[in-house]
């Protein structure tokens, strides 16, 4: 019996996306590159700025302080969060609604502004005298004011993406790290936290993508970051797209690399789990073989 010739199945509705996006992509490089009011010449003097560059390097600084001060703040609030204590529970509750119930930028102008409110800030006995005292319109600068608004902000929503990556660990591995006799820090430290790196990794990288980002926002404080130095720029020589056009190509690079660093830490932290995976693929196969070969 001869066999039959498979005839493959007909996608138009494919071929039809396909050719739409192909024109639609066409157009959109038409009405840009091609577009000589869109003055490339201009971006490309710019690019390589010094204002533009020191606003970049801003950008960078923010992002790193702010994810840094979210991560640890985030982790230790996860862990209050899943505490026995109902106290201490309930404080890093009303941490996490707080922060996420106030608008990013309202924070940032609070912090810029909280001079007004507390002339000075100092350490000493609580409800008693203080010890040192510090004027808080020179402890709380430009800067320092964006990384407590950005990086508390941080720590609410880091907060969640760790309890629930502790969360999705089984319990056994915590009662198989104290009947070691691990202490319950050493076990959230050496067997939880590493295996919940996996469902923590991918949520955290996106926040870092978008951390770069928000950092535009320090514009409403004036502090000189990327997009606020395009600004000062196209304010004198009126070239708004140009300059903006600069600051989106920086931004474009960086969360480019930031991906692809993403990436390489997600391979990295499901490595053990596909290594799993394929092992267990192999043994049934293995053992489907055999079981076939007795029959």
């Amino acid at each position: 019996m001869e066999p039959e010739n498979a005839i493959p199945v007909r996608h138009p509705g494919r071929w039809a996306a396909a050719v739409a996006v192909a024109v639609m992509s066409a157009m959109l490089w038409n009405a840009t590159v091609n577009n000589p009011r869109m003055e490339w010449a201009i971006v490309g003097q710019y690019l390589f700025d010094p204002q533009i560059l020191a606003g970049l390097r801003m950008t960078l600084l923010l992002t790193v302080l702010a994810m840094a001060v979210g991560l640890v703040l985030g982790t230790v609030v996860a862990v209050m969060r899943m505490s026995e204590n109902p106290l201490v529970r309930t404080a890093a509750q009303l941490y996490v609604w707080l922060f996420r119930s106030t608008p990013l930028i309202v924070q940032l102008l609070f912090w810029f502004y909280l001079a007004a409110v507390m002339p000075t800030l100092g350490l000493g006995i609580p409800f008693g005298p203080e010890w040192i005292t510090f004027d808080t319109s020179l402890l709380i600068s430009q800067i320092t004011a964006a990384v407590l608004g950005l990086g508390l902000c941080e720590a609410a929503y880091t907060a969640e993406i760790v309890r629930a990556g502790i969360l999705s660990v089984s319990k056994g591995q915590f009662e198989a790290g104290e009947a070691l006799g691990m202490s319950p820090r050493r076990v959230l430290a050496r067997i939880v936290l590493p295996q919940a790196m996996r469902v923590i990794v991918p949520p955290i990288g996106n926040s870092t993508i978008s951390m770069l980002k928000t950092t535009a926002l320090v514009l409403v404080i004036a502090l000189p970051d990327l997009l606020t130095a395009a600004q000062a720029i196209y304010s004198q020589n009126l070239a708004q797209i140009p300059l903006l056009t600069v600051a989106t190509a920086w931004y474009v690079f960086i969360v480019t690399v930031l991906t692809l660093v993403q990436n390489r830490i997600e391979r990295k932290f499901s490595a053990g789990v596909a290594g799993v995976t394929r092992s267990r693929v192999r043994r049934r196969t293995l053992t489907a073989a055999l079981s076939g070969g007795f029959r």
